[in-house]
């Protein structure tokens, strides 16, 4: 089965490379709602400035470390999501109950570093899809 992914992942690279070149590219209206409503981090510093000239007082989103702490964080929550219900079934409850343990505490982390977050981040969209109308 190994001795498919080779394979798969150059035809999977040679279609992402096809679909990038040879499609037009998206429009800058487009790029700027999305910029605004998503609000990514990396490499969209040309979008950012057509999006502040509209828009000055429209704020970037400065949250990478905390996002990608939580990304870290969420990982090992979804893992463990998974592994509970499996030593349940092999009955390996001493291991369940880590792994208990571990889903409450990434669950308590995420509640205060990326949930609580969500209302002030949904009110910034709603503003920003606002001041497309």
């Amino acid at each position: 089965m190994c001795h498919f992914f080779p394979a798969v992942f150059v035809v999977s690279l040679i279609g992402c490379l096809l679909g990038t070149l040879l499609t037009k590219p998206e429009s800058d209206e487009v790029l700027k709602d999305f910029y605004r409503r998503v609000r990514p981090w990396g490499f969209w510093g040309p979008v950012l400035k057509k999006v502040l000239a509209e828009d000055p007082g429209f704020k970037r989103n400065k949250d990478f470390l905390r996002d990608m702490f939580n990304i870290v964080v969420g990982i090992v929550w979804q893992i463990a999501l998974v592994a509970l219900p499996l030593y349940i079934v092999i009955k390996e409850f001493q291991r369940a109950a880590i792994t208990l343990a571990v889903i409450l505490g990434t669950s308590a982390i995420l509640k205060f570093t990326w949930f609580d977050h969500l209302a002030v981040r949904e009110v910034e969209t709603d503003l920003a899809a606002a001041g497309d109308k």
